[in-house]
């Protein structure tokens, strides 16, 4: 399993699972609980979730699998277990509130990285120094962002305490490589971790013809060669959302493997990095 180093010399493996889209049917909860358990078995330890899916039913379901895994033996330090709050909630006593909800539906005492969704109308000294609070509580070991493009970086960094962002979460495939024109480069020199959520496009990039062929030559599947590529860049990790246990561990097979120069010169011709900076791309 590739690995990410933070800013602390904190190591999180390169390939989690997201959970967008859970709990929103109580009448699925038994089989998505029974999925992330699957992948705890495979290997699986980092998770990512946020507040806003299922509102709240993520974090529950989420919550759900993890009891079970301790249950099993699988001690709670072994995993990486990340959310994300709402903008609304990022004045420091909002968020505590929050936090302490993301907690209490997950079933945890901690989280290790608690992420501002997007960017809204709050300062962003206000939810640095909320952030710095719940880390001083306990409450969660590492802060970071998600959806900040590059002139968000720049603002964040000039403030005081900006030098304890972990990682900042966006969207980061072969399909959508904005990122590598400025926003990259630059967490990689903070060793900020860059957290790529759609990393195969919501799939799409499984169907792609060119892609296809290019698998089919390394006899790997399309889905596989865009995760690995995703991560073989440095300082970043990909959480695609798996349900399936095929789809676990194909994307788990991706994890080791290596792209040489001859796979990865052909993929930038067929999907070329920007020549110019882009709009952040977002779903």
């Amino acid at each position: 399993m590739r690995s990410v180093t933070l800013f602390d010399g904190t190591t999180w493996p390169a390939l989690g699972l997201g959970t967008w889209r859970l709990g929103e049917r109580r009448a699925e909860r038994k089989h998505e609980v029974a999925a992330l358990r699957r992948g705890f078995e495979i290997g699986y330890r980092l998770v990512d979730t946020a507040e806003m899916y299922g509102d709240g039913g993520a974090e529950e379901v989420l919550g759900m699998a993890l009891r079970e895994a301790v249950l099993a033996g699988l001690p709670r330090e072994r995993f990486i277990v990340v959310s994300k709050f709402y903008p609304l909630h990022a004045e420091p006593r909002e968020m505590r509130v929050a936090c302490e909800g993301s907690l209490r539906r997950l079933g945890l005492d901690c989280l290790d990285l608690y992420l501002l969704h997007w960017r809204g109308g709050v300062p962003l000294a206000s939810t640095i120094e909320g952030l710095r609070t719940l880390q001083h509580r306990g409450l969660i070991r590492h802060w970071g962002v998600s959806n900040f493009d590059l002139s968000d970086m720049h603002e964040l960094n000039a403030l005081p305490g900006a030098d304890g962002c972990a990682a900042n979460q966006v969207y980061y495939s072969l399909g959508e490589r904005g990122v590598e024109f400025d926003l990259l480069p630059w967490l990689q020199l903070k060793r900020t971790a860059l957290i790529a959520y759609c990393p195969i496009d919501q799939g799409r990039l499984a169907a792609s013809e060119p892609l296809q062929a290019l698998a089919a030559e390394r006899g790997v599947t399309a889905a596989e060669l865009a995760l690995a590529w995703v991560m073989s860049r440095p300082g970043v990790i990909a959480i695609p959302k798996a349900g399936q246990e095929s789809h676990l561990m194909q994307n788990w097979r991706a994890a080791s493997l290596e792209l040489d120069d001859a796979t990865l010169r052909a993929l930038d011709l067929t999907f070329p990095p920007p020549r110019s900076a882009r709009p952040l791309a977002m779903t």
